[in-house]
């Protein structure tokens, strides 16, 4: 019989994990590597993250709109935004995406990801499977897929990090959790994430402290490489571990001394772009991609970040803060895509626009799983806060493709147009995604690593393939 766990568990057993992984040895690496692998079409990744659960229907995949009034019916609401045209005969968007929607002949719509039954449901949870495509806990702490990628192609340009995440504070809401999966894992800290959590302070992320001289930086990092025995990677790590943090933190100074640590520092950004771009730090942060893509940065996420009850964790006023986080991604999103084509990157660089699962004014989780609802819905809805979508809903969610070797102009699945709004054709779950990632970059889907003694795959067991049909 299958465990739910609680967060407290995932918090014990996540923390067991990294105790093992620090532990462990060098992984070994797999028989099967990117070398035996088709080459893909692309050399880069921009993960655009929209934390906290993006509703589906309001957003890439709108159905029948129904204004809001007093004495409405909840079941009768399936969108609450007009539906818009965009660049694909027969596609529309919902109202507020119009930017986004124009470039659609550029890329691909899926309609039809399913999210994992794991029980109750939990962001954390969720969006540690997305990231890792591995259901927490395990035993050991699984790889960030950027940190696979980082693993395996390494650095572009040796001085900018493999892997750069924007946006996402480790300060707020449900930190340990999201620590859990921003890792690198057993694959070691030089593969890890190089977080920026605020793109408008992003040089200061790369330089010395106000104030501190490089020559006292030098010393500081010195006795910083001296502490390294006194933290948990010291007490508990294995000398490979050990390592792969010294080597992390020498990529970090390298980069510090470089004149690409400009690429960092928003304000060389010419007054009109920036302007375009700052809707906020989501939209900064897709600045500082774009910046950094053309430096020869290997994988970059950014995220609306996942703060509980903020963004698109939409457990009240579901349409307002719909309708405000569409204000954040809208015009920085499709900036991001036109300076990428217009610069030749494009093509070399996949971007995905995903979310952990969608959401539904009725139902949470799914048609056959569904589970305790984590919010109250009235049957009649008579005030605002209670008019958009805001449980957790598993089974229909939106993804965009750019770039990268992916069809153009391409929607892929169906869900279906009356309540529940579930996927009814080609669902494709996170190991078709990754696999598909890793396919467009070339690598094998068989790419492992053996760690305490058994293989560990990018995907579980090694036998999910990629979804061919997405790409050109």
């Amino acid at each position: 019989m299958k465990r739910y766990y609680n967060r407290r568990d995932f918090l014990k057993t996540a923390s067991a994990g990294t105790l093992a992984a620090l532990a462990a040895g060098a992984p070994m690496s797999g028989f099967l590597s990117s070398c035996s692998g088709k080459q893909g079409g692309a050399d880069a990744v921009i993960l655009l993250w929209m934390a906290g659960g993006m509703a589906h229907t309001d957003t890439f995949d709108p159905k029948a709109y129904t204004p809001f009034e007093k004495g409405l019916d909840s079941n009768r609401v399936l969108s609450t935004f007009k539906s818009v045209p965009t660049a694909l005969d027969g596609i529309h968007f919902s109202e507020g995406l119009e930017s986004i929607g124009a470039l659609m002949d550029k890329g691909t719509l899926i309609r039809s990801y399913v999210a994992a039954d794991l029980g109750h449901i939990l962001h954390s949870r969720h969006q540690y499977h997305w990231h890792t495509c591995y259901e927490p806990p395990q035993t050991v702490a699984a790889p960030h897929i950027g940190a696979w990628i980082a693993q395996e192609l390494g650095p572009k340009n040796p001085v900018i990090p493999a892997f750069i995440d924007i946006g996402q504070r480790m300060t707020v809401g449900e930190a340990e959790e999201l620590k859990a999966f921003h890792t690198a894992g057993f694959l070691g800290s030089e593969y890890g994430p190089f977080m920026i959590p605020d793109p408008s302070s992003g040089l200061d992320a790369v330089k010395p402290p106000a104030g501190m001289s490089f020559s006292r930086f030098e010393r500081r990092n010195q006795l910083y490489t001296d502490l390294l025995n006194q933290n948990i990677i010291g007490e508990y790590g294995s000398d490979y571990q050990k390592e792969s943090f010294k080597r992390s933190m020498e990529q970090a100074y390298m980069l510090l001394k470089s004149p690409e640590a400009k690429a960092f520092d928003l304000n060389d950004e010419p007054k009109d772009s920036y302007d375009i771009y700052n809707t906020g730090r989501f939209g900064l942060g897709c600045l500082m991609a774009r910046r950094l893509i053309e430096q020869g940065a290997r994988f970059i996420s950014v995220t609306t970040e996942y703060e509980p009850f903020m963004g698109w964790d939409t457990h009240e006023n579901g349409h307002v803060r719909t309708r405000d986080m569409k204000k954040l991604i809208d015009a920085p999103v499709a900036q991001l895509i036109k300076d990428l084509d217009r610069s030749g990157h494009l093509d070399r660089t996949l971007i995905i626009i995903a979310s952990e699962f969608s959401r539904d004014m009725v139902m949470e989780g799914r048609p056959g799983a569904e589970v305790k609802h984590q919010v109250d819905q009235p049957d009649v809805i008579n005030d605002i806060k209670n008019y958009g979508m805001h449980r957790h809903f598993t089974d229909g969610c939106s993804m965009l493709m750019f770039g990268g070797g992916i069809k153009k102009g391409f929607v892929y699945g169906k869900t279906a147009d009356e309540r529940p709004c579930k996927t009814i054709e080609k669902p494709i779950r996170i190991e078709q995604v990754h696999q598909s990632i890793y396919h467009a970059l070339g690598i094998d889907p068989q790419k492992h690593e053996v760690i305490e003694g058994r293989p560990f795959y990018t995907t579980p067991d090694g036998v999910h393939k990629p979804e061919l049909e997405l790409f050109a």
